[in-house]
């Protein structure tokens, strides 16, 4: 705030050319003149916010440290009113349980409710005490050691401290002051870079009832325990999958001439058996497991299944059985009905491949070109 007429909020802060801090502002009424006096009014709430947060990140960091190794060490950070954002050097993805064990060693020092202290000393002082600095971060001859909370491990000295950190930031005055630390997630940013994300006091407490609520509603639409949602969930899944899978052995029947029993009918094209047939509502997955089915029942002869996607587009393999594929190559027979279809090439081996086209309306003739190549080559046999 500055005069009643007048009205400006600090949009950012940064630090530039050394010692040298610069305000982003937004004049959001009146207007600044040069000369004009100035009256900063600090959001309380919104500092207390962020206070919370990077207190929160060296406890996080010192919890990091002991469960994952002394490797550990920051490579950025964000600090905001509403969460923080701690990245750090790790080589592999943290488990559940290592990430459970750095969220109850940091919110052990919130606990403690232990004062936070702060030192000015030289450099080579504070590096002696123990203090941790960051890695290519310029100091200066004089700096501000930051001291939070009690060690917890039992053979450290009576005054040791939890976490003591080179930081010239703002802080909370006891550990207590964060309230709470909640790990929201963890992923990976760079090779050999970890992050996570964490919320403190008010946020915390807001995001745990907000999960709570969702596993309330969760536990309510399965009509189950909360403790047994994991059981039910599971139940559910392994339903769902059988049910695809008959599904799926219904949908390959009923393309490949109808129930239980009912045998394709291949027709004959200079002694050589040929089955081929147009499918739809078949995943492209499926096409060489018909083919092989074909083939089988078939017995000796050739097979082509040309699959159409809903999109228009469509997929064709055919098969040869293994007596015949010195006589015939599957590529050679599924390139021709790839050419039907308004596509080019194909691949695979002399006995199954695979190819497709744009053109799914042209299965049928896709059909025919295969029969055609047996015709042809056949004839010169």
């Amino acid at each position: 705030m500055i005069a009643p007429s007048v009205a400006v909020k600090i949009a950012n802060v940064q630090k530039k050319l050394g010692d040298l801090f610069v305000h982003d502002a937004i004049v959001e009424r009146g207007e600044l003149v040069v000369g004009q006096e100035l009256e900063l009014i600090v959001d309380h709430s919104r500092r207390a916010a962020v206070r919370a947060n990077h207190s929160a990140t060296h406890l996080l960091h010192e919890a990091l440290r002991q469960v994952l190794g002394d490797h550990v060490a920051q490579k950025g950070s964000l600090v905001a009113p509403d969460r923080l954002r701690f990245d750090f050097a790790h080589p592999k993805p943290i488990s559940p349980e290592e990430l459970t064990r750095v969220e109850e060693i940091a919110n052990a020092a919130v606990l403690q409710n232990a004062p936070v202290s702060t030192r000015l000393m030289s450099q080579e002082a504070a590096i002696e005490s123990g203090a941790r600095a960051l890695f290519g971060e310029k100091y200066g001859d004089e700096v501000r050691v930051v001291s939070m909370g009690h060690a917890l491990e039992p053979e450290a000295a009576p005054s040791a401290a939890f976490s003591t950190e080179l930081c010239g930031g703002t802080h909370v005055s006891r550990t207590g002051d964060i309230g709470l630390i909640s790990i929201v997630s963890e992923g990976a940013v760079a090779a050999g870079v970890r992050r996570i994300e964490a919320k403190t006091a008010t946020e915390a407490r807001h995001h745990l009832n907000e999960q709570a609520h969702r596993l309330h509603d969760l536990a309510s639409l399965l009509k189950a325990p909360e403790d047994e949602l994991n059981q039910r969930l599971a139940s559910l899944l392994d339903e769902r999958r059988k049910l695809e899978r008959e599904l799926t052995d219904a949908r390959r029947k009923l393309a490949m001439g109808g129930g239980e029993g009912a045998a394709p009918v291949a027709q004959e094209i200079d002694g050589i058996k040929y089955l081929g047939r147009s499918v739809s509502g078949i995943d492209m997955k499926d096409l060489k497991p018909l083919a092989d089915e074909a083939k089988q029942s078939v017995g000796s002869g050739v097979v082509a299944i040309v699959g159409v996607a809903a999109d228009g587009k469509a997929g064709v393999v055919v098969g040869v059985t293994p007596d015949l594929t010195a006589r015939f190559d599957a590529v050679a027979l599924v390139q021709a009905a790839a050419a039907a279809l308004g596509g080019k090439g194909g691949g695979g081996r002399r006995d199954l491949a695979q190819a497709g086209g744009p053109n799914g309306t042209a299965a049928e003739a896709a059909l025919e070109a295969v029969g055609q190549a047996l015709r042809e080559k056949a004839g010169v046999d």
